[in-house]
């Protein structure tokens, strides 16, 4: 039997297109599992302590496209009370690492404010690591009411 050109080329396009699939990602979002290697990454193996870190996000995000968040921690900032990085993680975006600030004794307060996109109702994770290798953590859940991340 003998195949049409144009066939011939569609075969030939799609046989060209699967060594690429096998690169995509098979799911559009994290995996708890994922965001999980990511907080005990950053922690370095420390217990988590809650307290001194105050993560403030909103209850209810109307556009996830734009979602206002501010992480402040409570520390002198001098000697092991000083706040070296605060992570921020969506657990349910496609990446989940959001931001990841540092800072020294120089920056005077360990503050930041900053907007994120949210593909859905989803925790949103603080962790600040300090001078003496102790870990904080805040968790707030923000539900989107129109996906920011394409949903």
């Amino acid at each position: 039997m003998m195949m049409t050109r144009r066939r011939v080329l569609a075969l030939a396009g799609g046989a060209a297109v699967l060594p690429v699939l096998q690169f995509l990602p098979t799911s559009a979002f994290a995996s708890v599992e994922e965001t999980q290697k990511m907080i005990d990454e950053f922690a370095g193996g420390k217990e988590l302590q809650s307290g001194k870190l105050t993560l403030t996000a909103p209850e209810i995000a109307e556009n996830g496209n734009t979602v206002p968040i501010t992480v402040e921690v409570d520390s002198a900032m001098e000697g092991d009370d000083l706040v070296q990085s605060v992570m921020i993680l969506a657990e349910d975006n496609p990446r989940p690492e959001v931001a990841t600030f540092n800072f020294t004794a120089m920056s005077g307060a360990a503050a930041a404010t900053t907007r994120m996109r949210l593909a859905r109702t989803q925790n949103v994770v603080a962790l600040a690591r300090m001078a003496d290798g102790t870990v904080y953590m805040d968790k707030k859940e923000v539900k989107v009411t129109i996906g920011g991340c394409g949903g």
